[in-house]
């Protein structure tokens, strides 16, 4: 446990002359890339930094700020006990101009180089900071490089060139051709393992009343010291936490314990009850690896060849929906939602296929709404910076689709309070699958529903002061009616999609005066929003 967040950086904030500076994000602590793999080279000097710049884009939970300055800098003391030469310059260094670049300015300055090195930024903004950075270097006749974070299983054009010429981008067919490309889950005949490409339909149970999931494997770090410097620093956070035992994993070696656990305790059953809601436990059967992957301290080869290898070894104790429903998540899932940003950007950040245009709730940073289920996902959000996906999809993200939350709002939300977000995960999920924003280049449908899946999935129902079989009336689960006025009001655009036929069938059928009582209760919650 570290106490004195100090200490790893002792030492590493001292500028000696050097010929290259090479920038190290705070996404990118990845201990295996090439650039280490050399000799310390007494000429190159790694530079991180802590900047309002990244704490203030949006409103971050202030457990995921302390987690990226808290891996940051034990990721610079490992390199730098290693023997390479690092700089660390902190949120409160005198230096510190908050800027990338004001501040890569300055530190070649300082340092005397001619050339600079830096790894393809995820985000757009970076990269296109960076970009426009570049040609002020050109200028002034400064050598730079930028080569790859040797991180993914692609490259960031890989899946636009895989979908040339389509209008959308399914995740079936590229899923697929990543399995046969990495040999993953493959037969030698070069059928998939177990007969099926995909097991998502076992993969969709409730867990049995009474059922207590493992607990998480948390980690305890004593981070006071960080969450003063961030507090007195004047940046602005969201949601709670103990800063004398914070829980995640923020080293490598920590996140191969988690992933050893996972292993042990959680796969065995994680494919079965990855989409289950409960309020037993605020992280079921899921791995928690999403931060130390997304910092990059692990890789997403290495985690899903560990799952793959638990398989072959014991098929009764995993059996393949368990293995191949958490390897879809990372070599299918994940590389495709990155694929999709880097096709889409800049344009995907403004699309809203619904001209949404609402304000998301005050509630939604507080977990103060009467109805159980969001209340439950959000202060877990809160107090945790996670949610699963279906909370994310299906709790939150579903009401404020049928709410008609403007998207903006919805994704400096979600931007903001998850430990795991960045932007190149984080926007094709809520803007792409969550609020179908996009007009479909993700999704084939817009995931929504009534409280009937909620029901189904969980048991927030029993106890909540809405009752989930009422359709109609104050007393009357919001989402019911939510549901069919959300299909009416755009029917325009939905009608004709094949999945969603079905739901403009059964409302046809309706008897009007019910119609008219749906609505007339969709409008009465639209204009209670805040007391919901």
């Amino acid at each position: 446990m570290i106490e004195n967040w100090r200490k790893p950086i002792q030492g590493l904030q001292e500028l000696k002359p050097a010929q290259e500076v090479r920038l190290i994000l705070g996404d990118q602590l990845n201990a295996r890339h090439s650039w280490f793999a050399n000799a310390p080279h007494d000429d190159v000097v790694y530079v991180l930094m802590e900047m309002r710049q990244e704490t203030d884009y949006a409103p971050h939970h202030m457990q995921k700020v302390v987690a990226f300055f808290g891996a940051m800098r034990l990721f610079a003391s490992e390199r730098f006990t290693e023997g390479h030469r690092v700089f660390y310059l902190t949120l409160d260094d005198s230096h510190n101009q908050q800027s990338l670049s004001a501040n890569l300015d300055w530190v070649m300055g300082e340092v005397g180089a001619r050339k600079v090195g830096w790894q393809m930024p995820d985000e757009f903004r970076l990269d296109q900071q960076l970009n426009d950075w570049s040609e002020t270097l050109r200028a002034r006749g400064v050598n730079f490089e930028v080569v790859d974070t040797e991180h993914f299983y692609t490259k960031r054009d890989e899946l636009a060139l895989f979908f040339k010429g389509k209008k959308t981008y399914r995740l079936e067919n590229f899923y697929r051709s990543m399995r046969k490309e990495h040999d993953v889950l493959m037969a030698t005949t070069g059928d998939p393992e177990g007969g099926s490409w995909n097991y998502d339909a076992s993969n969709r149970q409730k867990l049995p009343k009474d059922h207590m999931p493992p607990m998480p494997l948390t980690l305890e770090h004593n981070v006071e010291g960080l969450v003063d410097m961030i507090v007195a620093s004047g940046a602005k956070t969201s949601g709670r936490i103990d800063a004398k035992r914070f829980g995640w994993p923020i080293t490598r070696a920590e996140g191969l314990q988690v992933l050893e656990y996972f292993i042990d305790e959680l796969l065995p059953h994680f494919g079965d009850f990855q989409d289950a809601l409960t309020t037993n436990s605020w992280s079921v059967y899921h791995s928690r690896l999403s931060f130390v992957m997304n910092a990059k301290l692990l890789s997403p080869a290495e985690v899903v060849n560990a799952v793959e290898q638990a398989y072959h070894r014991d098929t009764k104790r995993v059996d393949i929906s368990q293995a191949e429903g958490f390897i879809r998540q990372i070599l299918g899932w994940r590389e495709y939602m990155r694929g999709v940003y880097w096709a889409q950007m800049p344009e995907y950040e403004t699309l809203n296929f619904f001209d949404h245009q609402r304000q998301l709730p005050s509630w939604f940073w507080t977990g103060k709404t009467k109805m159980a289920c969001v209340s439950h996902a959000i202060d877990q959000t809160m107090e945790h910076a996670y949610a699963h996906h279906i909370q994310r999809l299906m709790v939150t993200g579903n009401f404020a689709l049928l709410a008609g939350i403007h998207p903006d709002e919805l994704d400096a939300w979600y931007l903001g309070v998850y430990i795991d977000a960045l932007q190149w995960v984080e926007i094709t999920n809520t803007r792409g699958m969550s609020q179908f924003a996009d007009g479909g280049i993700v999704g084939s449908k817009p995931y929504v529903s009534s409280a009937q899946y909620l029901k189904k999935m969980g048991h927030y129902c029993k106890g909540c002061h809405y009752d989930p079989n009422e359709k109609v009336g104050e007393k009357a689960c919001p989402f019911n009616a939510l549901y069919w006025d959300f299909y009416e009001r755009h029917r325009e655009k939905l009608e004709r999609n094949p999945r969603i036929g079905m739901a403009y069938r059964t409302w046809d059928r309706m008897d009007p005066e019910k119609q008219r009582a749906l609505l007339d209760t969709a409008a009465m919650n639209l204009n209670r929003m805040e007391e919901l």
